[in-house]
């Protein structure tokens, strides 16, 4: 008996939709919307969403899914603008609101908090640089979770800029202080002399600043870009987080005082 032909285009839809099946089977189908960080493999948190793995492409309410802390809590601890949706907001934008701090409160600021949140394990050698505002800290210690060396941590990395600072001005007071750990607190004001990389220093700026084309380059894995543009844009096109690249150059920046 004779097997009737079965049409091409049935076959192609077989195959194609069969593929994703088992491809979604074994984990391996997923739309670039999908916004799952890794997780932890060890230990005690195994299974666990890993704070570090965070992109600055999700939003807050992505947070307040995977991690289930409440979006109020966020929205107080990162001091967003009363008018934002905070589900909506993408952890991004907090480097453009923030850009004329002289500390990172970037995506790796939300790492940490996130971390210290759950008091899940956290890198805090690849911390320095990202501060916290008090508020944010107060909910910290009320939630209790920290482990005692983010207790710690924490305390020397509280920006403790006026509370009346408001997201997106030009209004960041002469001088600002973090406190520290005995309470003290110490100067973190920017230095005219010492050099800080914002959300508006260009490419020029930092060959004026004493790196070389060449140590740029090296650090974006890319060839050296038109001097004349503004680094946070230039990433930003690329899809790469500002505060992570910023934090490398600031490192080769110093290194020239």
């Amino acid at each position: 008996m004779q097997l009737k032909s079965i049409p091409l285009a049935f076959v192609i839809l077989v195959v194609f939709f069969g593929g994703i099946g088992a491809s979604g089977a074994l984990n391996y189908w997923q739309t670039e919307s999908s916004k799952i960080p890794e997780k932890f493999l060890t230990g005690e948190v195994a299974g666990e969403y890993n704070p570090a793995d965070i992109r600055g492409s999700y939003t807050f309410g992505d947070i307040h899914t995977l991690f289930n802390i409440p979006l109020e809590d966020i929205h107080m601890a990162f001091r967003l603008p009363q008018n934002v949706d905070t589900a909506t907001f993408s952890i991004k934008s907090l480097e453009e609101i923030y850009a004329e701090l002289p500390v990172d409160m970037g995506t790796s600021a939300v790492r940490m908090f996130v971390a210290f949140y759950k008091g899940l394990p956290y890198d805090l050698e690849n911390s320095e640089g990202s501060y916290l505002f008090p508020e944010a800290a107060d909910i910290l210690k009320s939630n209790g979770n920290m482990l005692p060396e983010q207790l710690e941590y924490l305390q020397g990395h509280i920006f403790a800029v006026d509370s009346q600072f408001q997201p997106g001005g030009n209004n960041i007071p002469e001088q600002v202080v973090a406190e520290t750990q005995s309470g003290d607190t110490k100067d973190i004001t920017p230095n005219p002399s010492e050099h800080t990389i914002n959300g508006k220093t260009t490419f020029q700026e930092l060959i004026d600043w004493g790196l070389t084309p060449e140590i740029i380059s090296k650090i974006l894995q890319e060839e050296m870009p038109d001097q004349n543009i503004v680094i946070k844009d230039y990433l930003s096109e690329k899809g790469i987080e500002f505060s992570s690249i910023k934090t490398l150059l600031q490192a080769e920046v110093d290194k020239q005082q």
